[in-house]
């Protein structure tokens, strides 16, 4: 039987205890402190590690960053994997859990939704394929080579508090647990999650179809505008695909042949079908943070002649979900010679529990990513008419189905069926039972077949949940030589589809790999009727041919920052959802500023643009803001900081706290007041009006309290880069309906220097309960603050329990500049509050003149240790905008090295 709450609850007080005592907090004393520094890694002297051919060094430098040297391939990957398991193996079995669907038998039988929705996916089944089927006989070898070293750090660690001191943790309410053996699959298996939270438009997809419940398709429209391609422009010019071949027209060389190697139907979808399906996305854990729109990236790459280095200079800092340990993990992995043998000599960073090197460079090239947001997923809306059949075309057709069995520690095993669309498609409305559990209403249409009393189920197309050879494409990254190369490699890269830039000593390219379905009928905008097989995928997806790319563009610079690849001139259909080019256009106008006026751009200027945390919209807005005339002197006193504010969002200032409280509660007036409480955030309760019978329009109405449903991080209106747009195109219509509200006394109010000084009046009233009454104490970093939380033990700090095991393993909360919309991205949802829930998760500037003379750091440190010196001891110059210099030359490494273990053959 399920265990009860309570029961629960006393597990988590025991676990505090023993973390206290293992932590030695308190009394714990240096029995304490000796057990925790049981699971540090050994860092010098020599380690027996079994398989190895030949000794492998491994050098640290005083952050814990290991540099790695081998003579073979294998042994290197092998040693890749011990140390990476020295420091983070609680994460990678975490992870791997994760990834394929075995929660619960970690952590009970909280997690077993979560587990269910997973397995009904796949994601192990399909990295399972990838392997077997796709992989290289090489990469197959490296994995394998990775794996063994895994093992051979978990033989000498079988578990308790010698692994981690979250093993000693979990083993007081989970004492028969023992790691597994590492498997090469494991490690593929990630590109799923990472695949995952990069997928695109899938959030998009359910919104607009809950939108679609009160509002018409013109409104819907004006809640996700056009990309204004005039205004923020596109990564590339647009140029011609002839059949299949994409032709640049942006100034780029040519390339040669590519190397070798919604429907009205789906908005009137109610919410009861789709709800259900957005709580089980919020249920994920998020190691990358939340899918979908918010989670960006910036790179750009400079030619060497626009330089002061006479060589390309490479930027690259992604935005993902905030946390401990870090996601990224940095690294070296060096052949001592070159030879057949071993062929690898690059550094950068990668995740745990996975080979290679992700981002980075080697000695010949650099490259960096951005999530190109293509629309890889489609919801698919099926008519289930039997426990193993659905309708396509009026006919009956049969699911694929499997079993699947969840172990629920400290429970009972749970039983799933999982069902399978003809297309590779799983019902992902089919849940934690054997029962379909689909919505109550159907889509309207003419052609829709009868919902009858069982619904509509659910199903997911995504093109990750096909096998492909992603992994094939990091060890080919790795070793790329030269542009042809470097395309080669990307032409493996299936999923996530990803912006790739690139430099070399001469060159700078671009290039969009990853594999993006050709659709039917339908844009993918919003769920397809599932039983009308002409809204299937082609075959096919784009070539990779097809896709866009450019070889040094006569600008001289290439920027990625998640807008628009190319216009809408282009053949095939990327997606209708990019980010709107904000940030993009901000990076675009410094470094044709900084070309202007200096005529060359320094690493320095590279680094310096990467901070930079100017809200645009602000410039927009706050003319209009200081146009209105407030007669509360309470009041007007917070709207005079906005007189003289630089537009720049500083931790220290009290304008920029007060113009993004104004654009909250703008938000909130204009639009969140109207949205189905569905999409607001929980516990966010607003006033609006509420018709006495909802299917009548004209219906009479009455003004009530409505709280919100949603998970706070998945919230609307959550003030990112679409909505500076949507509010861009509205300020020009200063009697739209958009503008109409209800103020603080019950009363219907119309017309936007109405809502605008509302806004300022509520901003006002916000801040004075959250800062207090004197303004001139207020700042920014106050209310925008970044806790970074542990995340493989969950964020839940509900219980006394619960809140003081992540007091003691997370870090923060620290006072942060940016904004959602900058460059500088430190993001927030301003339906749920202040609070920062994405950043750049890492920062790195290369330089090809001097790779040496690179920089990097990460927002916490190589360690997954929690109270190792290197757990977070990046975060400070993080904070600050510093980067750590970034050895890559043996010289260099040797001078920086502080520890140096030597593995040796077992």
């Amino acid at each position: 039987m399920p265990r009860s709450k309570k029961f629960r609850r006393a597990r988590l007080i025991v676990i505090v205890l023993v973390v206290l005592l293992v932590a030695g907090v308190g009394y714990g004393g240096y029995r304490g402190v000796t057990a925790v520094r049981a699971s540090f890694p050994e860092v010098d002297g020599t380690v027996k590690v079994a398989g190895l051919s030949a000794p492998v060094d491994v050098k640290r430098d005083a952050n814990g960053i290991p540099q790695l040297y081998a003579d073979t391939s294998e042994d290197l990957f092998r040693a890749q994997g011990y140390v990476q398991a020295q420091d983070r193996f609680w994460e990678m079995d975490v992870r791997r859990h994760i990834t394929a669907g075995r929660l619960s038998e970690m952590f009970g039988d909280g997690q077993v939704d979560t587990d269910s929705f997973i397995r009904t996916m796949g994601w192990r089944q399909v990295a399972q394929k990838e392997y077997d089927t796709k992989l290289s006989p090489e990469t197959k070898k490296y994995l394998q080579a990775y794996a063994d070293g895994v093992n051979a750090w978990l033989a000498e660690h079988p578990g308790g508090e010698k692994a981690s001191l979250e093993y000693a943790m979990l083993g007081v309410v989970n004492s028969g647990y023992t790691p597994e053996q590492w498997t090469p699959v494991d490690s593929v298996a990630w590109l799923k999650a990472m695949a995952w939270n990069l997928s695109g438009n899938l959030q998009e997809e359910v919104d607009r179809s809950l939108l679609a419940q009160d509002f018409g398709p013109d409104k819907i429209a004006e809640l996700y505008p056009d990309y204004p391609y005039a205004r923020n422009g596109t990564i590339v010019k647009t140029g011609t695909v002839n059949g299949d071949t994409y032709r640049p027209a942006d100034g780029s060389a040519p390339a040669g042949a590519a190397p070798g190697s919604g429907t009205a139907q789906g908005a009137a979808t109610t919410k009861a079908l789709l709800q259900g399906l957005t709580d089980r996305i919020d249920a994920m854990p998020q190691l990358l943070g939340r899918p979908g729109q918010g989670i960006g990236s910036n790179s750009w790459v400079v030619a060497g002649s626009h330089t002061t280095t006479g060589k390309p200079l490479l930027a690259n800092d992604p935005h993902l979900g905030p946390g401990l340990p870090s996601v990224w993990y940095q690294m070296g992995l060096h052949c001592r010679t070159a030879s057949p043998a071993c062929q690898f000599d690059v550094s950068g960073f990668t995740f745990a529990g996975m080979p290679g090197v992700v981002i980075g460079h080697n000695k010949d090239v650099a490259w960096g990513f951005t999530n190109l947001g293509a629309d890889v997923t489609d919801l698919y809306l099926e008519k289930v008419t039997g426990p193993d059949t659905y309708q396509v075309d009026g006919k009956d057709e049969k699911f694929d189905l499997r079993k699947e069995t969840i172990k629920v520690a400290g429970g009972e095993d749970r039983t799933i069926t999982v069902r399978t669309t003809r297309t590779g498609a799983p019902l992902i409305s089919d849940v934690s039972t054997e029962q379909q559990n689909v919505g109550k209403y159907a889509p309207n249409g003419s052609s829709a077949p009868d919902r009858g009393t069982g619904g509509y189920g659910v199903a997911l197309q995504w093109t990750a949940l096909s096998p492909g050879r992603t992994m094939d494409a990091v060890f080919e990254l790795d070793r790329a030589k030269n542009w042809d190369e470097f395309r080669a490699a990307a032409k493996d890269f299936a999923v996530p589809a990803q912006n790739l830039i690139y430099a070399d000593s001469k060159n700078i390219g671009y290039q969009a790999p990853g594999v993006v379905p050709v659709r039917g009928k339908g844009d993918g905008s919003m769920p397809a009727p599932g039983w009308d097989s002409s809204y299937q995928w082609k075959p096919d997806p784009v070539p990779f041919t097809a896709l866009p790319y450019s070889l040094n563009p006569a600008s001289g610079y290439i920027v990625t920052a998640n807008q628009a690849v190319v216009d809408q001139g282009y053949k095939y259909n990327l997606t209708k959802d990019w980010e709107y080019g904000t940030r993009a256009k901000e990076i675009t106008d410094q470094i044709e500023g900084l070309l202007k006026n200096n005529g060359k751009i320094s690493p320095d200027d590279m680094q310096t643009l990467q901070l930079d945390n100017t809200s645009i919209m602000a410039k927009t807005l706050v003319p209009l803001l200081l146009k209105q005339r407030i007669d509360d002197p309470y009041v007007r006193e917070a709207q005079d900081l906005l007189k003289d504010w630089n537009f720049h969002q500083d931790a220290d200032s009290a304008a920029a706290a007060y113009y993004n409280g104004v654009w909250r509660n703008l938000l909130s007036l204009a639009f969140g007041q109207k949205f189905p409480a569905d999409i607001r955030a929980k516990d966010n309760c607003l006033l609006v009006r509420q018709q006495d019978d909802p299917t009548k329009p004209d219906s009479s109405s009455k003004i009530v309290t409505q709280c919100g449903t949603r998970d706070p991080g998945k919230a609307q209106p959550d003030g990112g880069d679409r909505w500076t747009e949507v509010v861009r195109a509205q300020l020009d219509k200063p009697d739209s309906s958009w503008w109409t509200y209800i103020d603080s006394d019950h009363k219907e109010q119309k017309g936007l220097d109405n809502l605008l000084k509302e806004a300022m009046k509520n901003a006002r009233q916000d801040l004075t309960s959250l800062l207090g009454k004197d303004i001139s104490t207020w700042s920014w970093g106050r209310l925008h603050k970044l806790e970074l939380r542990e995340q493989t033990l969950g964020t839940d700090n509900s219980s006394i329990a619960s809140g003081l095991v992540h007091k003691l393993l997370n870090r923060g909360p620290y006072r942060l500049s940016g904004g959602s919309a900058a460059v500088d991205a430190a993001g927030w949802n301003a339906a749920a509050g202040y609070q920062v829930d994405w950043i750049p998760s890492m920062r790195m500037v290369v330089d090809l003149n001097d790779l040496d003379a690179s920089r990097w750091v990460n927002v916490g440190g190589a360690s997954g240790h929690a109270f190792h010196q290197n757990y977070n001891d990046q975060t400070d110059l993080w904070l600050k905008g510093k980067l750590l210099t970034w050895a890559y030359t043996p010289d260099a490494v040797e001078k920086a090295t502080k520890h140096k273990l030597v593995l040796t053959t077992g």
